[in-house]
Formats: C-alpha cells, sequence, structure tokens
C-alpha cells in the first residue's frame, strides 16, 4: 500500500441524511438524552449504559478517544447518536468502527448504512480492513452489521465499563469488498 497522510480520526463528513462531527463537551445533555433510554442498550453488554453515572464513563472515553463523533439528522439539525473510529493499527492496515447507538427512531437501515457508508469510505483512504465488535448476544447490531456487508471474523473478549470481559463477534470488511 502506497504511503498516506496520517489517519484523521474525526473527520467532518456528510450524508443526505445524517452528518458526523467530532464529538464536544458540550454535546453532553443532547446526546446524554439520545442514550438515557433503555432500550438502545437492551441487548449490549454495558445493558446499564441509560444510566447517568455510567454514560458518564462511556462519554469521557468518548472524548479522551480521539475518534469520537456526534451523529445529527441534516433535516433537524439534532443529535440522534454517536460512535466512533478506534484502534487505528498502520501495521495491520486496520482500524475499528464502533461505539455505535442511534436513537431508536432512527433504527432500521437507512441512518446506520449511511454512517457506516461516509467512516468506511473515509477509512479505506488509509487501511486495508476496518473491524467491528459486537456482543455475541447483540443480535440487532449484529444483523445490522451483516446488514452493511461485514463478515463474521471470529470471537474476542472485551471490557465494557467495569465489567468482566464479555465474548464479542469480530466483524471485518475488506476494502473493495
Amino acid at each position: 500500500m502506497t504511503t498516506q497522510t496520517s489517519f484523521d480520526l474525526q473527520p467532518h463528513l456528510k450524508g443526505k441524511l445524517i452528518e458526523l462531527r467530532p464529538l464536544t463537551p458540550e454535546d453532553w445533555g443532547d446526546l446524554f438524552s439520545v442514550a438515557s433510554d433503555p432500550l438502545i442498550w437492551e441487548q449490549h453488554p454495558e445493558s446499564d449504559r441509560y444510566k447517568e453515572d455510567v454514560f458518564k464513563i462511556f462519554f469521557k472515553d468518548a472524548l479522551e478517544s480521539g475518534g469520537a463523533f456526534v451523529v445529527i439528522d441534516t433535516k433537524n439539525k439534532r443529535i440522534i447518536g454517536s460512535t466512533r473510529f478506534h484502534g487505528y493499527d498502520p501495521e495491520k492496515s486496520e482500524v475499528e468502527i464502533g461505539w455505535t447507538f442511534l436513537a431508536s427512531k432512527y433504527w432500521g437501515g437507512r441512518y446506520n448504512r449511511e454512517m457506516k457508508q461516509l467512516m468506511l469510505a473515509h477509512a479505506f483512504q488509509f487501511v486495508e480492513n476496518v473491524v467491528f465488535y459486537v456482543g455475541e448476544n447483540n443480535i440487532r447490531s449484529q444483523k445490522a452489521t451483516e446488514k452493511i456487508g461485514a463478515t463474521k471474523n471470529g470471537m474476542v473478549r472485551k471490557i465494557y465499563g467495569n465489567r468482566p470481559p464479555s465474548l464479542n463477534v469480530r466483524y471485518l470488511i475488506k476494502r473493495g469488498n
């Protein structure tokens, strides 16, 4: 692979339905109002992330990650979720897309698909592989990940918050697939 400029983990990306912009501390209130819906976290390994004290840790980690975004509905300009790039590894030519959640009224494919298309198009300027990790019991997110063209690529243990490690399905999308 030819050497590219360095991977910008927080570009401003815009599509027809959504816009992704870097997460800022000022986004706390709007993002927590979306995240406070228990239905969003029902199948997630950290199923109590809708609670303020738990979400505060997630939000702090997102800010510190240097790759987190808020997802904005282009029609009403409201924050409807979050996602991030993580674990960029130039040696393996890979980056992870994860920590994604959307307000439940935006579920069903179109918004998630556009978000992932924007992120994948950006990532594939710099890497050959994009990985996703989804909790083994998070069937809803597994189906959404498969809908965007990711294929299962093993199981890994991951830690969420202060919980014991939990099994996650590793998904992969290769450039050009």
